[in-house]
């Protein structure tokens, strides 16, 4: 029972910066950009070279975390700006095309081959059945700070006021003299850091690869919208339920239902979960869970 929760708030943490940044622009823009996955991959890849580099890890990690913040803002001021004048779904397609840009130069700088980091060896630590590796207590830890300071920042600082403002009513929040360019902006270099973040976390795991970012596409988007497309906070929630349902259906023993000591579902299986929860919150609360906090936001 212990590993099962260990490994839920692990993929939880995968998950949630990405998921957090994506509800964040969301909210802003109001469409759904498809290339923000891809940023965690560029992260990934980024924090790779500088660790290659020299960089110490820390180090590594808040450069490529600031190198792809720069580049999602990039992308907004030359690519997304322009095309939101033609309406939402043209610029969701723009960002489409730009998710397979992303991962055709990826894949023509750094190869198909995963890119392993040389992390030191150490002994996992023991909790009950489960394990846990530092590395793995690192990225929680870290997920975790910046989670709780996004939300103090989002309900206790002017700057998140006007956020909530601005996603409210862009219109009468520009007329009272908020800055919704300016808000925008930083909104989108946030949203890029802390996805280029989580993909160099992920990758401390995985290794930096190109399918990384396609990887995460379905469960950062079912969490988003179980979390209530435009709520940051709800999308934590939802990566939380999204990771729980994962976890949940490869680590059951269904061996009961086929009259056998053991039998476990393949890791396979975790897409078909995130496209059941998708489905799901679709058909029942196509507003996420927390809509009434998303209208009211």
């Amino acid at each position: 029972m212990i590993q099962i929760l260990v490994d839920t708030l692990l993929r939880c943490s995968d998950l949630a910066l990405i998921a957090l940044g994506l509800s964040m622009v969301y909210g802003l823009v109001k469409f759904p950009n498809i290339a923000h996955v891809q940023y965690a991959m560029v992260g990934a890849y980024l924090t790779y070279a500088l660790s290659a580099a020299g960089l110490p890890m820390a180090l590594a990690l808040i450069a490529a975390c600031a190198l792809t913040g720069a580049m999602a803002l990039a992308f907004h001021l030359l690519v997304f700006r322009r095309l939101l004048r033609a309406g939402p779904a043209i610029t969701m397609i723009g960002s489409l095309a730009l998710s397979m840009l992303l991962i055709a130069f990826c894949q023509g700088i750094a190869g198909s081959f995963p890119l392993m980091f040389k992390l030191p060896l150490a002994t996992p630590f023991r909790l009950g059945d489960a394990s846990i590796t530092v590395t793995q207590i690192a990225a929680v830890s870290t997920t975790a700070i910046l989670l709780t300071g996004f939300a103090l920042l989002l309900f206790y600082t002017r700057a998140g006021r006007a956020m909530r403002a601005l996603a409210c009513n862009p219109a009468l929040a520009d007329a009272s003299g908020l800055n919704a360019s300016r808000i925008t902006c930083q909104v989108a270099f946030c949203s890029g850091a802390l996805a280029g973040l989580g993909g160099g976390l992920l990758a401390l795991s995985t290794g930096a690869h190109i399918n990384l970012g396609t990887d995460l596409l379905l469960p950062v988007f079912a969490a988003a919208i179980l979390g209530g497309l435009g709520n940051p906070l709800g999308a934590v929630a939802g990566a939380f339920l999204i990771a729980l349902t994962e976890t949940l259906v490869t680590n059951l023993n269904f061996g009961w239902l086929y009259a056998k000591p053991v039998a476990f579902l393949p890791v396979a299986y975790i897409s078909a979960a995130s496209f059941l929860i998708l489905l799901l919150a679709l058909l029942f609360k196509p507003y996420g869970l927390f809509d009434r906090e998303v209208r009211r936001v």
